[in-house]
């Protein structure tokens, strides 16, 4: 079996080989710069894990584990246009970098690549690799409407705010390990025990995310802290001091959040402030071990050696004490 060090090598190896057109150049250039820059990587790494938990060759999930990754690098593109947000992994985002239109066109792009790749996986394989994909890239559509109708709502609920952030993160990490599984010639089963193992642990990226957005540090997170602040996202964080919160400090929280008068560095402070008081950072590491202890409980009963698992408690660990 493969390491994970050795899997994310040969994940580099191969998107380095994709190949990207090189006219019209503000068309691909966005693509190259995106491929290129060293993110973590989890996607194709689980899809690769996944695979090797069944069978040592991992040529079969390459084609999907590649879909998968230019498929999420498609939608952050088109996120940071959405969101406006000027840094991702410690760069400036394509649209700032380029422009907006340009950001949405070679997302575009991106997506159609994502297909053209996933259409090279084995024959025998393809109609539940593409039943899956179409189903997680619609669900993440749909989590990232949910996110912006959150935006205009007051009465967002915690229930409401974990179905979205399952559709907007959770489904795309449960889609790689289930065609790993797949392209692993693992049992239908198997392949759907390993996409609620993905859920849960999506749910932990999530709200370890939302976590270290506010105490984080810019340094280690490659992009500004207080950006869920300033845009006064219904995390899981705000949506808590919303529920336990005093009137008083209720009142607090809406007045920081509609200020006009503080600066953003003081809005942030202030919100951050009242989370300290209301010990949302300790409520939020619980619901995190919450949906980790629920990934490790599946894993551990999954009648695999533990030699073969070892990728996806090594995962499931990295979420949990991450700081970027």
């Amino acid at each position: 079996m493969l390491s994970a060090d050795a899997l994310l090598k040969r994940i580099s190896e191969e998107i380095s080989l994709i190949n990207i057109f090189t006219e019209p150049a503000n068309l691909y250039a966005p693509v190259n710069y995106t491929l290129s820059r060293s993110g973590k990587r989890i996607r194709p790494l689980l899809t690769l894990a996944a695979c090797q938990m069944f069978d040592e060759d991992i040529e079969p999930a390459l084609p999907v584990a590649l879909a998968y990754e230019i498929f999420h690098n498609f939608t952050l593109l088109h996120d940071d246009v959405m969101d406006k947000s000027e840094m991702r992994r410690g760069d400036p985002t394509v649209h700032k970098k380029w422009n907006a239109n340009t950001a949405i066109l070679s997302g575009d792009a991106m997506m159609i690549m994502a297909y053209n790749t996933l259409s090279k996986s084995k024959a025998e394989y393809l109609p539940k690799l593409l039943n899956m994909f179409n189903k997680t890239a619609l669900e993440v559509c749909e989590g990232q409407q949910f996110d912006m109708d959150f935006e205009t709502r007051n009465d967002v609920t915690i229930p409401e705010y974990l179905n979205m952030i399952r559709l907007k993160t959770s489904v795309l990490i449960a889609a790689c390990l289930y065609s790993g599984a797949v392209c692993g010639g693992a049992s239908d089963d198997y392949s759907k025990k390993l996409y609620q193992i993905g859920i849960d642990l999506g749910m932990a990226f999530q709200l370890q995310d939302d976590l270290l957005d506010t105490f984080g540090t810019s340094a280690q997170f490659g992009k500004r802290i207080g950006g869920d602040i300033l845009e006064e996202k219904k995390t899981f964080l705000l949506l808590k001091a919303f529920e336990i919160g005093s009137t008083f400090q209720i009142e607090r929280l809406n007045y920081a959040l509609n200020s006009i008068e503080l600066s953003e560095q003081d809005k942030i402070m202030f919100v951050k402030d009242i989370f300290e008081d209301l010990n949302i950072k300790d409520s939020t590491i619980a619901e995190i071990e919450k949906r980790h202890s629920a990934a490790i409980m599946q894993l551990a009963e999954l009648d695999i050696p533990d030699g073969r698992k070892k990728i996806l408690y090594w995962f499931a660990d990295f979420l949990k004490n991450r700081n970027k």
